[in-house]
């Protein structure tokens, strides 16, 4: 059993926007809680937990950003960009539900997957994908002047 060590939230997770990174840190603790309370020998009950409460906040996390991205004319100028970060929100909710559906029919994922899955989503998407849409989002004379930054 591969055992993953509880997120630290730190500098380097910082994208500089309150508001995502007050998201982070809310995702952040929902994996840290699962890597806790997962054992080797997980109920079909518990994980269906651990699912429906990641993708639930994802999801609300997801549209903030997406939101935002919006707002602030992130698809104008960076379609690519937003294209692939959408892309990506909608790939990690389509593995969760899958994860969960399997859950309901008694597949159950082993908690190294589950933890590995997560742990290298959130990370990779933060420090990558999620700093980018901060960058622009702090480069924006709108969004500064907006949010007094």
């Amino acid at each position: 059993m591969a055992d993953y060590d509880l997120i630290v939230w730190n500098d380097r997770l910082v994208t500089g926007i309150d508001k995502i990174d007050e998201q982070h840190q809310i995702l952040v603790n929902l994996f840290n809680e699962a890597n806790t309370k997962l054992t080797v020998n997980n109920n079909a009950e518990f994980l269906e937990q651990i699912t429906r409460d990641m993708l639930s906040y994802a999801l609300y996390h997801f549209e903030t950003e997406e939101e935002l991205m919006q707002k602030y004319s992130y698809i104008e100028d960076t379609i690519e960009d937003m294209n692939t970060h959408i892309r990506q929100h909608r790939s990690f909710s389509a593995k969760v539900v899958a994860v969960h559906n399997d859950i309901k029919a008694g597949i159950l994922i082993s908690r190294e997957d589950l933890l590995s899955f997560l742990n290298n989503w959130l990370i990779d998407h933060i420090l990558n994908t999620d700093k980018q849409l901060a960058a622009f989002l702090l480069a924006s004379e709108q969004y500064r002047s907006n949010n007094k930054v």
